[in-house]
Order: structure tokens, then C-alpha cells, then sequence
């Protein structure tokens, strides 16, 4: 459908590169700690407004990210192989584009929210200053992906808040995994682009970490998995969530071995390869419920 998009409507396809609709590797690693979240504050039978609010809602609020994103590394973008070609880089698109689509994509994103309660809708607005703040990190600390994590993981706490009005220790584990997780694999992201970043003076984790990256990620990873099992163990999950926990270990550690080498190409499938980790643990938590 994109590519039938782009070659009959090429004017929007600046618009989709910019909102990242080609890539979504980005939406689904925001999607599945997502629904990690939606399933246990809503006990295995969440509502389905809930269900159907949350996913809009991720892919709307990572297209703002994106958005915000470009625009904050639009004089950096063109010095860097990997992005060199995103529209605000080339010109395609201006950055007062830039600004009228991300105000619009947060307007929807609030628009999303009126089913919901008046809760998750104040605690929106700390999504959306996080998703603001991220970009710009990258000029001012190390840890940029820190700051990145806390933005994906905001919706977390909203979707416990969705459904119970509360936030439990259980949405609190489920985002503390989401941040150390979300450091780890963005950290192989930046792995990609480490030497362009010391070029241009952008800060990572990638370079803070420098040669203990492939450690500090390990224990990282080590540590997403940590709160992860201290979830199931509160809420007394059995084997189906564990077994999810394990696939998601073994994943881990195939992840160590293609970046063994801290090739880019290599690091880079590690980073995409992160979307499956989401997804088996969310298959051993839907499995949990649906056993219990």
C-alpha cells in the first residue's frame, strides 16, 4: 500500500517518511509494553475502548515523536549515512511543516483520549512534554536514550490509569522495565551511527558506554527482565509468563552475538530484532490469562 502510495501520490510521501509510517519498528516496540500494560491493569479483559484508544494512540504519538524528533536534528540529519535522505535533511519538507504537523498529531492524540477518564487525560500532557524533551537531549547528556525510554514508556502508567483509575506498583515495574529496555536496545541503534555522531557532537549512550556497550547492554537487558519477573511473581503468573520471560532471554543473547563485532548493519538487526522480545512476552502474558 506505501509503495502504491508513493509512486501514485508522491507529494505525501515526504509527509509518511517524516511520520516514519514506512518503519514501524519504532510503533511496535512502543506497542507491546503497551499492551503489556492494558492487559494487567485490565486482569487479562480489558476494555475494549481501552484496547482500540491505546493502539491509535501509540502509533500517533511515535509519528509525533518522529516529527519532533527531525526537526530538533534537522541541521545534523544531513551529516549522518543513515539519515541523510529525511525530508526535513533534504529539503522536502520546511520545518514550519514540521511544527504544523506535530501540533496536529498531538491534538489527535488528545482527541484520542475523550472515552477515557479525566485521569489519564492530565496525565497525557506528561507524555506529550516528554516526547518534546527527548530530541533535544542529545546536545546536553550521555543519556539521551534515558529520556527517550521514559517517553515510550509513559503510556504505561496512562493505560493502568485508563482502566483503574490507579497506579499500582505493577504499572511501575512494567514502565522501570520499559526504560532500562528501551536503553538497551536504542543503544544499539546508536551503535550504528557512533562515529558520525563523535563527528557532529551528538551524545549517546553508544558513546558514554564506549568499549563495555556490549556489557552494560547485557546487564541492562539482564535488568528489563528483572522487574518483568517480579510482576509475575506478585501476581502469582505461572509457567505461560515465564516461558515468555525465557524466549525473551534467548533473544537477549542472539542480540549479543550479532553485535559481537559492533558492526552497524549487525547492530541494527539486533535493534529490529527487539520487536520479537516485545512480542513473546506479550504471548506469554495473553497466554497466562487465557489459561488461568
Amino acid at each position: 500500500m506505501l509503495a502504491a502510495i508513493q509512486t501514485r501520490y508522491p507529494a505525501l510521501w515526504p509527509w509518511i517518511q517524516l511520520m516514519r509510517l514506512d518503519r514501524p519498528i519504532g510503533a511496535l516496540l512502543l506497542l507491546w509494553p503497551t499492551l503489556w500494560a492494558v492487559w494487567v491493569a485490565g486482569d487479562g479483559t480489558p476494555s475494549l475502548t481501552v484496547i482500540l484508544v491505546f493502539i491509535a494512540g501509540v502509533w500517533v504519538m511515535r509519528a509525533a515523536g518522529c516529527v519532533i524528533n527531525d526537526f530538533a536534528d534537522r541541521d545534523f540529519d544531513g551529516s549522518v549515512a543513515r539519515t541523510r535522505e529525511r525530508p526535513l535533511a533534504t529539503g522536502a519538507l520546511s520545518a514550519k511543516q514540521a511544527l504544523l504537523l506535530f501540533a496536529g498529531l498531538l491534538v489527535l492524540a488528545l482527541l484520542l483520549l475523550i472515552p477515557l477518564n479525566r485521569f489519564t487525560f492530565y496525565l497525557s500532557f506528561g507524555g506529550a512534554g516528554l516526547a518534546i524533551l527527548y530530541p533535544f537531549m542529545k546536545r546536553f547528556t550521555f543519556l539521551p536514550q534515558l529520556f527517550l525510554g521514559a517517553a515510550f514508556g509513559w503510556a504505561i502508567p496512562m493505560a493502568f490509569a485508563a482502566e483503574t483509575g490507579s497506579l499500582p506498583a505493577a504499572a511501575w515495574l512494567i514502565f522501570t522495565a520499559k526504560v532500562v529496555w528501551t536503553v538497551a536496545y536504542d543503544t544499539q541503534y546508536a551503535m550504528c551511527d557512533r562515529e558520525d555522531d563523535l563527528k557532529i557532537g551528538i551524545k549517546s549512550t553508544a558513546i558514554l558506554f564506549g568499549d563495555a556497550d556490549r556489557l552494560i547492554i547485557g546487564v541492562l537487558q539482564a535488568l528489563t527482565l528483572w522487574p518483568l519477573w517480579l510482576l509475575g511473581r506478585g501476581l502469582d503468573f505461572g509457567w505461560p509468563w515465564h516461558l515468555g520471560l525465557a524466549v525473551a532471554a534467548v533473544l537477549f543473547v542472539y542480540q549479543q552475538w550479532l553485535i559481537r563485532d559492533r558492526e552497524p548493519a549487525a547492530c541494527f538487526r539486533a535493534f529490529l530484532n527487539n520487536q520479537w522480545v516485545g512480542l513473546a512476552i506479550f504471548a506469554g502474558l495473553w497466554l497466562q490469562y487465557l489459561l488461568r
